[in-house]
């Protein structure tokens, strides 16, 4: 019963800020406009800044795990790969299998992920998440420019060298974490007024980026072929959570380190999946389908995630 109620106490804060994002749209007291500019807002400032500071202030010989990191790209380089075929197989048409595979298992670890590891673990925990995120990130964009490119490679070189450009070399996220780690790394002070400028403004980070989640999302974004839709949530949901909970053991990595991993696996597919499937003229009406279905089961897949993490004691009581 304890691990249950570890559990609600993790997850319920988290959903409750995120269902009163969809109260709030639905009485009209934020809109489309505001949701847009609040998106831009976190991932270009409030986010890169968040990260920069946890990171830059952290300890980063103790924070990083180096079997951590590299156990999570081999998860998620197998994870791209196995749903790249699980496409194949069910015979998904060229403009749907990219989208198939990217809703599988690229993962929304910014708005979702690292809210459910700050409920769980607290800052210790954050910190480390924050510093694998900078590390997965470039790793998440690279494959799934290449699985939307696969299908048809020939089409379109230019878009795809933007792309890479704006996902790894420009993305705000990459180089937020990137500067935190040189500062972490270089060991530089961080002053005082600066510490306290960035608490007060990151501090509107999280709450906002689960506000954001519960505005903008709809059942009427659920279109197109919704068995693919529904095979794809199911794999981001419970295969690959298991892919990266079998890779972590083959790694051997423990304790808190891997209950992050699992639950950073375990986050619905990432919103900018749409936009990317969008430039890659992949099926972006598919890409919403599963974004959609996995934001919308994946209280009862993390409340399950955590209920088990329980039970092996990976969670603080």
């Amino acid at each position: 019963m304890q691990p249950f109620l570890t559990t609600l106490n993790i997850v319920l804060p988290v959903f409750a800020v995120i269902f009163l994002g969809g109260l709030l749209r639905l009485k009209g007291l934020i809109d489309s406009a505001f949701l847009r500019q609040a998106n831009r807002l976190l991932y270009y400032i409030l986010l890169p800044l968040l990260l920069f500071y946890k990171i830059g202030t952290a300890d980063f010989e103790s924070s990083f795990n180096a079997k951590l990191t590299l156990a999570m790209i081999a998860a998620l380089s197998l994870g791209a790969l196995s749903s790249y075929a699980l496409g194949s197989i069910l015979g998904c048409p060229a403009e749907d299998r990219g989208s198939f595979s990217q809703g599988a298992f690229r993962g929304n670890l910014a708005y979702v992920g690292l809210p459910i590891v700050l409920s769980a673990y607290g800052e210790t925990g954050f910190t480390r998440a924050g510093l694998l995120m900078g590390c997965l990130v470039p790793t998440i964009n690279l494959l799934s420019i290449l699985v939307l490119l696969l299908p048809q490679r020939h089409s379109h070189p230019d878009r795809t060298w933007k792309l890479i450009r704006d996902q790894l070399l420009c993305n705000p996220l990459i180089l937020g974490s990137l500067a935190g780690i040189v500062w972490s790394l270089c060991h530089l002070p961080m002053p005082g007024m600066a510490a306290r400028s960035l608490h007060l403004i990151t501090g509107a980070t999280l709450p906002l980026a689960l506000l954001a989640i519960g505005g903008a999302f709809s059942l009427q974004q659920l279109q197109g072929d919704l068995k693919q839709a529904g095979l794809a949530t199911v794999y981001k949901l419970a295969a690959f959570p298991l892919l990266n909970l079998l890779m972590l053991q083959l790694f051997a990595v423990k304790g808190m380190d891997l209950g992050i991993a699992v639950l950073l696996s375990g986050t619905p597919t990432a919103a900018a999946s749409y936009v990317m499937a969008l430039e890659m003229n992949s099926n972006a009406q598919l890409t919403s389908s599963i974004i959609v279905l996995s934001t919308l089961f994946c209280a009862g897949s993390f409340t399950i995630m955590l209920t088990l993490l329980g039970l092996m004691n990976l969670l603080p009581t």
